[in-house]
């Protein structure tokens, strides 16, 4: 019995480790497990409901993901990094085509990224004023990686109203 145990251990362990990819792993690998997830759910919902929205006035589909990416860089533009020009107040309500909508997203991920990965030691701890508050470069990250979830959260939800099942919660082919 014990044998066995042991070995339904060792089948599972790696299918476990492969859905939460990056989970407890620092800001890159928690980075990459929300950023994944956002895309796989980005992907699988179908280009003619990027427009739908759950009740006139709350953001549609399309939005949503939209703001995740515009956020991104304007967290990265706080912090001094050159970014594309997000200053179009309709940006987010007028890139609206599923294929337009992701790369907008990969490219904010991948921004966000590389940024990070270019720190050198003590770069975390450098000191902004953002919104009349001090913060650090660190905070900024946090805020991005939350606001990530924040929304993956709401994208969840809309999908789930659409009949969409995210990806990475449905069932394991046998």
């Amino acid at each position: 019995m014990k044998k066995l145990l042991f070995l339904l251990i060792l089948i599972a362990a790696p299918l476990l480790r492969a859905q939460n990819d990056g989970v407890m792993q620092g800001f890159n690998g928690e980075w990459k497990h929300a950023t994944n997830q956002i895309l796989q759910l980005a992907e699988a919902t179908p280009a003619d409901k990027y427009s739908w929205r759950p009740a006139p006035g709350v953001r549609s589909i399309s939005e949503v993901y939209m703001h995740i990416a515009i956020a991104n860089f304007y967290y990265l533009g706080l912090m001094g990094i050159k970014t594309p020009d997000i200053s179009d107040e309709k940006l987010e309500a007028t890139v609206t085509k599923k294929a337009d909508v992701i790369d907008w997203l990969k490219r904010s991920f991948t921004a966000v990224e590389s940024a990070r990965a270019s720190l050198k030691p003590g770069d975390l701890n450098r000191k902004l004023k953002v919104w009349g508050m001090d913060v650090t470069l660190d905070d900024l990250y946090l805020r991005a990686i939350i606001h990530a979830n924040e929304h993956m959260g709401q994208a969840i939800a809309y999908a789930r109203m659409n009949g969409i099942v995210p990806p990475w919660s449905k069932p394991a082919a046998k």
